[in-house]
């Protein structure tokens, strides 16, 4: 799994690579933390996830109830194959806002 961060407007770009597991979500969710602690509007690029567990959906469930509180939007992007899958068998898909492309969070 790898994690990059870049700028994209007034968002933060988490483009996460690879499998969340048990074994590096404590890693998402440190980053996804603290760039909501920071006042950053998240966009976490799914486009090359290759798979994510309950432990890494539960990351993202945590982030975004503290991107609620902290008043910044969370979105998530590019989320194609088995992790949609996920989202959508957990309903998620119906709590998050997921977007299709980076460039769709400009409106």
């Amino acid at each position: 799994m790898n994690i990059d961060i870049t700028d994209f407007e007034q968002f933060k770009v988490v483009k996460l690579t690879g499998e969340v597991d048990l074994h590096n979500s404590r890693e998402v969710k440190n980053v996804l933390l603290d760039e909501v602690d920071k006042q950053h509007h998240v966009l976490v690029d799914f486009s090359e996830l290759d798979y994510i567990d309950s432990s890494g959906m539960a990351t993202l469930v945590e982030a975004f109830n503290r991107s609620k509180t902290k008043q910044v939007q969370f979105h998530i992007v590019g989320a194609v194959g088995a992790p949609l899958q996920v989202l959508k068998l957990t309903k998620l898909d119906s709590v998050f806002s997921l977007l299709d492309s980076i460039e769709q969070a400009k409106g």
